[in-house]
This record gives structure tokens, C-alpha cells and sequence, in this order.
């Protein structure tokens, strides 16, 4: 360990972006304003979607030291070269944890981590993040991946995850964590829980969220497409944020003659995203913790959010109005929204009890303490 109580931590993902990212970089910056180094390794730069921008700003003004070095997609011979790397980084950090986010960065972080720890007492910590477990158990991936991820089991001194869900569903398709495991929820900044001030003409839903199939981006366009065929001409919608699969959504967009009705949009803080419209909605069809559901209901704005992975626990005893992924659901509830809003809005969860469960600050002490546990063991 470094001298005092002052140690090194290395976080690794594949991508930065998306709530993972948005993660580890309140993890970092929470842990650099208690005295200790923090590094971060991820992917070189090369997908749309990856918060550039946000990772830069860590490393300018928070002084967060960031690694880039190529990490594939898919599982590979490409993953060998990148475990080297990862390896040969760690070797010159010499890190006292290691926390691995998402399935690439729970690999990295255990199985080469071990490698790195030169018989030296390093917590190595994994945080799913949804990641390999939405996989089908059923499945020849799914079975690769679950396999791996019991094997790499061993390797890991504490599993945290950021749901209840995430937890069960760990249970369910990889088995009883045999190492300790925490739930940790995510959480927001003080400044996060103060209203945001909606712009004078604004959207009247907006999509905030990587453009891939999984976030339900395609059920947007489809529920905007039947309202409009259905009369309500004049909505409007914004998307917001990019992913592999947005010249599909703007082809879907033209296809259905919606040009003038949902505008795109890359990253944008949330906040200014959230400022641009009346409602939130985000058909997700599968999720961990999201944040931006977090961000919406702090800001004191009404979602639609689909009832998947860890949104329920959000919404704790007033989830009545969640919806499942389907474009049926969806448009039902956009409409409803349109017709009369107050409805929803009063659905939203309490901001007094938001701030209670999901605090960046209480977030950041609990991983800390799971870190300091470990090493102590």
C-alpha cells in the first residue's frame, strides 16, 4: 500500500461513455478529493459515442491520470494483445485496487490484475454494470461468458453492484457470489437535486441515451411515427447522443417521413438536454442503474421509463406508471402525456427521498469503505 492511507486505484472499461462512465468518473473524482491516485484505462479513441470530451476534462482540470489503449468489442485474439497492455500499465502503476467495470474491464482488471499484483496484497473489485449479464444463459455466448465469469470469480476479492437486480441476476444465471458482495446504488452531485429550467419553447419529449437497439431508440421513432398518423401532428421530439447504430435511426427517421418531427442531437450534458423538453422518455429494453433516470427525477421532470433491471427500485412503491418495452406501451404513455401531464408528474418519486438513497457522496464513501475492507482482509 502507499504510504498512509493514501492509495492507488485503477479503474478499467472498455468505453467511456454512458452511465459507466458517468460512474467511474464520480467514483474517481470523489476518491482524488480524499487524497488518493486515481488512473483510468479504456479504450483508444474510436466509436461514436464515447465521451471524449468528459474523459478530458477529468484529466485537465481533476487531475485524473488516463490510459488509452486498443480494447475490442467482441471477444477475440485482439483481447491478448490488449491484456499485454493492460498488464504492462499496471506493472508500472503498481496499484493497491483494481476495479473493473463492465464485462472487458472485469476481465482486464481480475484475470490480468492477478499477473500485475507481484504477490503484493491488491484488491481486485468487478462492478458488472449490466454488461455480460444481459446475456441469454441459454446461449452459446451467454454460456461463454458465464462460465468466464465464474472462473474469474476467484480472482475477485468484491463484487459490487449498483441494484438489487443486478445482484439477483447474478445470482441467477452465474450462482451465489462465493467472494463479498455489496449493492451500491448510483448517485447524483447536490447540485444535480435543484429544478432545471425548461427553455421557452421546448421539445415535448427527448431521448437521452447511446443509439443502439438495446435503449429502445427504434421504439421512439416508431411510437412518434404512429402519433402522427394518428393526428397529433405537431409533436415534437429530440434525440439525443450517438451510438453504432444512429445512421440506422437517421434512416429510420427518413424512412417514416418524421424529419420534421424528431430532431437528433449528439452529447450534450444532460441537464441542457432535460432543459430542452417537457417529458423524458426511455423505452430501454434492458438496464442496470441508469442515470439518467436518476438525473430526470432529480431535476424534478417526469419520464417514461420502462420497467427493466434496477428502474423499479428508483421508483420504490410508485412505479405504477413504468411501461414495458414495446412500442404499444410507449405510445400509450406518450399520448397520455400529451392529453394531460399532471398525471405523471405526480407519479414521479419524491426529490427528499431521491436524495437520501442516491447521493454521489454516500456512493463514493460506500466503495471506499469496500475498498478499505478488502485490503484490511
Amino acid at each position: 500500500m502507499t504510504s498512509g492511507n493514501r492509495l492507488r486505484i485503477v479503474h478499467i472499461m472498455r468505453a467511456p461513455m454512458g452511465g459507466v462512465f458517468r460512474h467511474v468518473r464520480d467514483l474517481a473524482l470523489h476518491h482524488k478529493a480524499l487524497g488518493h491516485d486515481v488512473t483510468i484505462i479504456c479504450d483508444a479513441p474510436s466509436t461514436p459515442g464515447y465521451n471524449e470530451n468528459g474523459l478530458a476534462d477529468l484529466v485537465e482540470t481533476a487531475g485524473i491520470n488516463a490510459h488509452r489503449i486498443a480494447m475490442p468489442r467482441s471477444v477475440g485474439l485482439a483481447d491478448i494483445r490488449a491484456g499485454r497492455n493492460v498488464l504492462k500499465l499496471l506493472k508500472k502503476i503498481s496499484p493497491d485496487v483494481i476495479h473493473g467495470h463492465g464485462a472487458k474491464g472485469g476481465v482486464y482488471g481480475r484475470a490480468v490484475g492477478k499477473l500485475a499484483s507481484g504477490g503484493r496484497n491488491v484488491v481486485r473489485a468487478y462492478s458488472p454494470h449490466g454488461g455480460s449479464l444481459h446475456f441469454d444463459p441459454a446461449s452459446r455466448i451467454g454460456k461463454l461468458y458465464f462460465a468466464a465469469e465464474r472462473m474469474l470469480e476467484r480472482q475477485t476479492d468484491a463484487l459490487m453492484f449498483v441494484a438489487q437486480y443486478e445482484q439477483d441476476t447474478y445470482r441467477a444465471k452465474i450462482g451465489e457470489p462465493t467472494c463479498p458482495s455489496h449493492i451500491i446504488y448510483n448517485g447524483l452531485a447536490a447540485a444535480e437535486f435543484e429544478p432545471v429550467t425548461t427553455t421557452s419553447d421546448p421539445y415535448d419529449f427527448v431521448f437521452i441515451g447511446e443509439i443502439r437497439e438495446l435503449k429502445g431508440y427504434d421504439l421512439v421513432i416508431e411510437a412518434a411515427r404512429r402519433l402522427v398518423d394518428g393526428g397529433l401532428t405537431k409533436v415534437r421530439v429530440l434525440m439525443v447522443g450517438s451510438g453504432p447504430e444512429q445512421a440506422d435511426a437517421d434512416r429510420m427517421i427518413a424512412e417514416n417521413g418524421l424529419q420534421d418531427v424528431i430532431d437528433r442531437h449528439g452529447l450534450m450534458p444532460a441537464r441542457n438536454a432535460l432543459a430542452n423538453a417537457r417529458c423524458v422518455v426511455m423505452p430501454s429494453r434492458a438496464e442496470a442503474m441508469p442515470y439518467i433516470v436518476l438525473e430526470t427525477l432529480g431535476a424534478g421532470m417526469p419520464i417514461i421509463a420502462s420497467a427493466v433491471g434496477g428502474i423499479p427500485e428508483i421508483f420504490s412503491g410508485t412505479d405504477s406508471r413504468l411501461i414495458r418495452p414495446e412500442v404499444d406501451a410507449l405510445e400509450n404513455a406518450m399520448r397520455g402525456f400529451l392529453e394531460d401531464p399532471a398525471p405523471l408528474q405526480a407519479s414521479m418519486p419524491k426529490i427528499d427521498t431521491l436524495k437520501e438513497r442516491f447521493s454521489s457522496e454516500v456512493m463514493g464513501n460506500a466503495v471506499m469503505d469496500v475498498y478499505q475492507k478488502a485490503l484490511a482482509s
